[in-house]
């Protein structure tokens, strides 16, 4: 005699671990769409202008900033460009992640009110093929985000062109 089968149950346990690797899926899906608005230039592009120069095309994100993968010391890095920032401003805890030095203190206003700053001397700083060394920067304590603002004592070395939302960043002849 054939029996029939019956069709598979599941007790409450499967189904928990069903909804929590669908959770885990879709937190990991939407972790990298949101990263990929608030940086879309994790991976840089190098084009070759008119001049024949090499330059290094940014796209703005969605929030209107330019945000940039790059490296400090060959450690990778994320950027934000910022033209109001005098130096190169690094986070207290990436600088230590980094291992760079502190010097001379001193304060610094931000938009956040006064904090405490420290010299420091970047080695070398890539943004895409464009690499400079001995960069001034500082170590602000104040800054809670995890970018480094890529302020004047490196942009001021450069040509920068915006035309809608993109930036081409390159060495001026």
């Amino acid at each position: 005699m054939k029996q029939d089968s019956a069709p598979p149950t599941f007790n409450k346990t499967t189904i928990a671990i069903i909804w929590v690797a669908l959770l885990v899926a879709t937190t990991l899906i939407f972790n990298h769409v949101l990263e990929d608005i608030n940086n879309p230039n994790q991976q840089l592009t190098v084009s070759i202008n008119e001049q024949g120069q090499k330059e290094v095309v940014l796209e703005r994100n969605r929030y209107g900033h330019y945000v940039a993968t790059g490296k400090i010391n060959g450690q990778s890095v994320v950027f934000l460009l910022d033209t109001g920032a005098t130096l190169v401003a690094i986070p207290e805890h990436i600088a230590r992640q980094l291992n760079l030095k502190k010097g001379r203190a001193f304060q610094t206003q931000t938009a956040n009110g006064t904090s405490q700053s420290y010299t420091t001397i970047i080695e070398s700083l890539a943004l895409g093929d464009i690499v400079m060394t001995n960069v001034p920067a500082s170590i602000s304590s104040g800054m809670e985000f995890d970018k480094i603002l890529l302020g004047m004592s490196f942009l001021k070395h450069l040509q920068l062109t915006q035309q809608g939302k993109i930036l081409k960043i390159s060495l001026p002849d």
